[in-house]
């Protein structure tokens, strides 16, 4: 049945997008992690990639998470002499999270997360109603 195809397609979806907010939780919660002095570099903001696969069950392409990575772009720096983690000048690797970017996935996959969700739901009224007919 189709509609048992629409569920599953939607669960992948989901499960993929829930992956992605956890990834996005991880690196809100890190995003004023330091590095604490002896060389240690501070958080290193994580990205998910998504990718496409032929689920031969259902017929049909679902999303997976593909890898999830660390961000490999320069640390901003921030000037606290006081700091242990600080350098010879003064300035101490702050993590390149922006919250601001974060905050935007977040919405991103929350939208995405839901739309599967109406999916899901609107396949489960329509079995119902055929259900109701056949009665």
């Amino acid at each position: 049945m189709d509609l048992v195809k629409a569920f599953k397609i939607s669960a992948a979806g989901m499960k993929a997008q829930s992956t992605r907010l956890r990834v996005i939780a991880e690196n809100m919660a890190n995003a004023n992690s330091l590095g604490d002095g002896d060389g240690t570099p501070p958080y290193r903001r994580k990205v998910i990639t998504f990718r496409n696969v032929l689920d031969r069950a259902l017929g049909a392409q679902t999303v997976r998470v593909g890898r999830i990575t660390e961000d490999k772009s320069d640390f901003p720096l921030r000037y606290d002499p006081h700091h242990p983690a600080a350098d010879g000048d003064g300035y101490v690797k702050t993590p390149n999270v922006n919250s601001l970017m974060e905050m935007m996935d977040m919405r991103e996959a929350q939208r995405s997360y839901s739309a599967n969700l109406r999916l899901v739901d609107a396949s489960k009224k329509m079995i119902q109603r055929t259900i109701d007919i056949l009665r």
